[in-house]
């Protein structure tokens, strides 16, 4: 449930975050760039608790790109392996919470390992309805609206294609509309995350590096978007046109 203070009709029912400033949290500090990844997670558990608790509908979380496996090879197995851990330790407690737990990117990619703990994750949380929290693994917003477009023509033949038909092919179908999207780490751009999803989104970028993120920037990115007047052109014939 959300805090009594919480206004819900300011609430976005759908926010991504792209986690960025791990590796250069590690490095202003000289330690290996695997340890902010670490220590980021921390950041990560207090964000989806912050977020359920606000009555958001869905969290999605941009934890690894298509583009990062052209990291160091180190640096990679050893966010590979940070996975595996995370979704074992921290299942018992999204089921508690009622959290379900969704990912989505180009999954066949990763060692098998780890794509039998996403599947067992999905099943273990298919049930929750607390709020829904989707990990993008090996995801880009390119591949994501390719893949939709070759499964719209081998299922529907290429006719009749629609933007709101569309979105049932993307691999964020049956989400509520991407209301809001955070960066952290100070950069001011959507490095391939969500392209078509965000197309009306409320965009908001902290300086903030990703591990040293707490409720009180999160607090101020839901701040920010409540003060914002919403404008969609025909979208906003689907969805409120202000919160202010």
């Amino acid at each position: 449930m959300a805090p009594d203070s919480v206004d819900t009709e300011s609430i976005p029912a759908h926010v991504a975050v792209i986690m960025d400033g791990n590796g250069r949290w590690a490095e202003a500090r000289e330690l290996p760039r695997s340890e902010g990844h670490r220590v980021g997670l921390k950041a990560t558990r207090r964000a989806v608790e912050f977020f359920a608790n606000r009555g958001v509908r869905a969290l999605t979380l941009f934890a690894f790109s298509s583009e990062n496996w052209q990291r160091p090879p180190a640096e990679v197995e050893a966010l590979l392996e940070l996975f595996v851990t995370a979704i074992e330790e921290e299942l018992p407690e999204l089921r508690e919470k009622g959290i379900r737990l969704r990912f989505i990117g180009a999954r066949e990619e990763f060692p098998f390992e780890l794509q039998a703990r996403m599947r067992e994750a999905e099943t273990q949380t298919a049930a929750n309805d607390t709020m829904t929290l989707v990990v993008a693994l090996g995801y880009g917003g390119r591949w994501d609206i390719l893949q939709a477009a070759l499964r719209w023509v081998r299922e529907k033949g290429g006719s009749g294609l629609d933007p709101a038909a569309f979105d049932d092919f993307l691999s964020t179908a049956g989400l509520p509309e991407l209301d809001l999207l955070i960066r952290t780490g100070g950069e001011q751009r959507i490095s391939n995350f969500l392209l078509w999803q965000a197309a009306y989104a409320e965009l908001c970028f902290l300086d903030v590096l990703w591990p040293d993120v707490g409720e009180a920037e999160l607090q101020d990115a839901l701040d920010t978007y409540a003060r914002r007047q919403r404008r969609f052109g025909r979208i906003g014939e689907r969805r409120d046109a202000a919160h202010a």
